[in-house]
């Protein structure tokens, strides 16, 4: 089907191509991962656009015994496709497929697994520093979008880098856009950079007809000094020469000729260096490069037409709640401030943002500092409203500890993609958030049962005098309950609502899975007319005490159920409750056991935790003895 890619087994297959054959290469990349992704969706737009800078890097190194670290990953299709996995990647983020992800564990060419942003200067400067204690001639290689840059952990990097002077080169992948359009101090830098298109489609001309020569050697260094002493001499150059990297670019990093070339003479100078590629996300697909924020990850779509498949209407989705509850919030609070790191439209905040423009902050990618910014908003009287991914919250940890809850200070988090999120995998779930922060002291976690719950939840947080709130609710759709409209109404912290009368068993849920719950109770009365007690305990913290004891009076059993790991969460806090009080009563968990989940669907990792209406309704039957 495809003339070139067909042949490409594993790197060493580009060595022999020529110039022309690895632009065909290039093209069938594209097409094939157009073509994968149209029916088996992943992060298009962005490896799309990097396609070229994968083949360079694979005709100019030699992986694996050189490395190559792909920062975050969304950039790194063409990569794992031409590193062997080119029959795989059609069950990428697929349950027993590719990770969406570079993996160690699943190729020798990834280097270092990669599905968070920011960690590809560090993991490579370490790999670089062990190489030169060992005796290893290599080299190691960081390829970093511009909106990880703007990370601070990737500064952490670049800083050590600098003074290690070891034979790093960081690939700094421009492509202008990150998920979001970035409204940040780097990128507002890095485009006035960038921005001279002509310049670079004439310098680029000129090249080509150059060839290979002195004289273009000469002029290359001839430009570089030029530009450092009148384009940017005080800005980009001196900022990376000030951490001890020389900067070479920009340049056009979707032109493979010029980026090989470069490659080529990067691969012989030594010391920290940083090539600064401009790349046009989307690239080679018309509706990607027109719309790369909808594209950075489309779902299904024609691939002749670029149309999207959208799935059937359903239940709102909890983000939209969250967005235009906090909406609604601010239009009768002029404290109320919205934070994100970089995650505008993933969070809904985007609808705040087209209301109150100046009250929304897109910080980029940094959540420690989302988190900090938000705690001195909040010690200046504003009421911040900071919305973090809950896998990415853990970034965040200490931060929250030391400069919110220490400090007693009045911030709603609301953690959105919390539980099992499906095929991003191991590296995206969000199901350590419960466990996490149960131990600190001065915060409030809940989780709502449905929609309505976590409008009334967001209204209570921002009316209590409890200071720090976490609020975490799933990716996806709620329950279908209805919410749009209806007055608030104040939920008491740490006070859980009994669903169901019954003795002999009791079921503590918190979160959506309480739904499910409530499902099986029924189906367990109607089946052998079991009668459940049944808790949504809504609060891990504070915990209702009362329940626990409603609950530990009436059942022998009880079973919790939680949409995250049962170690340190729900389940641990009630085995607690009954070991401190001498009780003698069985404890049963339904949960995320202590083990990373890989991608799947969600339906299929909740079959896997046993956590789907089914294997709760057969543990309940076990019980019973049905």
């Amino acid at each position: 089907m495809y003339e070139i890619l067909d042949d490409i087994n594993s790197p060493a297959d580009l060595k022999s191509l020529t110039e022309e054959q690895l632009e065909q290469l290039c093209n069938e990349l594209r097409n094939y991962i157009v073509s994968s992704c149209s029916h088996n969706p992943g992060h298009l737009g962005s490896s799309l656009g990097a396609v070229e800078i994968a083949v360079a890097l694979h005709r100019v190194f030699d992986a694996p015994k050189d490395k190559i670290v792909w920062d975050v990953g969304h950039q790194a299709y063409a990569h794992k496709i031409i590193t062997g996995r080119r029959e795989q990647f059609v069950h990428n983020r697929e349950k027993g497929g590719l990770s969406g992800f570079p993996k160690m564990s699943e190729s020798e060419y990834d280097a270092f697994g990669t599905g968070h942003a920011s960690t590809s200067i560090s993991a490579a400067l370490g790999m670089a520093v062990a190489d030169r204690m060992n005796g290893i001639d290599a080299s190691h290689i960081a390829v970093i979008g511009d909106g990880a840059m703007s990370g601070g952990l990737a500064f952490e990097g670049l800083n050590n880098a600098g003074s290690q002077k070891c034979n790093l080169l960081v690939i700094l992948n421009d492509n202008r856009i990150s998920i979001d359009v970035p409204n940040d101090a780097i990128h507002r830098h890095l485009m006035r950079i960038t921005s001279g298109v002509r310049y670079n489609r004439i310098k680029r001309g000129i090249w080509r007809r150059l060839g290979d020569s002195k004289f273009r050697d000469f002029l290359q260094a001839l430009t570089h000094s030029t530009k450092k002493f009148l384009l940017h001499g005080s800005s980009t150059v001196s900022m990376f020469d000030s951490l001890g990297f020389r900067y070479f670019g920009p340049v056009d990093g979707n032109d493979l000729h010029q980026v090989i070339s470069m490659l080529n003479r990067l691969k012989k100078i030594d010391g920290p260096k940083i090539l600064h590629l401009i790349t046009v996300k989307g690239m080679g697909y018309k509706p990607a490069e027109d719309n790369p924020e909808i594209w950075h990850a489309p779902g299904k779509f024609d691939p002749e037409t670029g149309e999207t498949v959208h799935s059937k209407e359903g239940p709102d989705k909890y983000q939209t709640v969250f967005g235009e509850t906090v909406t609604e919030m601010a239009a009768a609070d002029s404290r109320i401030v919205g934070i994100t790191p970089a995650m505008l439209r993933g969070s809904s905040l985007d609808i705040m943002k087209a209301r109150f423009p100046e009250r929304v902050f897109d910080v980029g990618i940094a959540e420690g500092h989302a988190v900090t910014f938000s705690a001195g908003l909040a010690a200046a009287g504003m009421l911040p409203v900071c919305s973090i991914y809950s896998t990415f919250m853990q970034r965040a940890y200490d931060n929250v500890i030391h400069d919110v809850a220490l400090q007693n200070l009045k911030v709603i988090f609301s953690l959105d993609r919390a539980g099992l999120v499906g095929e991003d995998g191991a590296t995206h779930q969000g199901v350590f958030d419960l466990a996490a922060f149960r131990s600190v002291p001065g915060i409030a976690i809940a989780s709502p049962l449905n929609e309505g719950d976590l409008r009334n939840l967001l209204h209570s947080a921002a009316g209590s005098d409890y200071p720090a709130t976490i609020i975490r609710y799933p990716r996806g759709c709620g329950e279908g309950a209805p919410w749009r409209g209806l007055p608030f109404s104040d939920i008491p912290f740490g006070k859980a609502v009994k669903l169901s009368e019954g003795s002999r068993m009791a079921i503590l849920s918190i979160g959506p899975i309480g739904n499910r719950c409530a499902e099986v109770v029924a189906q367990a009365k109607a089946r052998f007319s079991a009668e459940i007690m049944h808790y949504d305990m809504r609060f891990l913290k504070p915990i209702d005490t009362e329940a626990l004891a409603d609950a530990c009076a009436k059942a022998d059993t009880i079973l919790t159920a939680e949409d995250g790991t049962t170690v340190g969460g729900l389940h641990s806090a009630v085995c607690e409750y009954v070991a401190d009080r001498g009780l003698d009563k069985r404890v049963i968990a339904v949960g995320v056991p202590d083990r990373f989940i890989e991608q799947a669907s969600v339906k299929e990792q909740y079959t896997e935790c046993k956590m789907a209406f089914e294997n709760i309704l057969e543990k309940v039957s076990e019980i019973f003895g049905k």
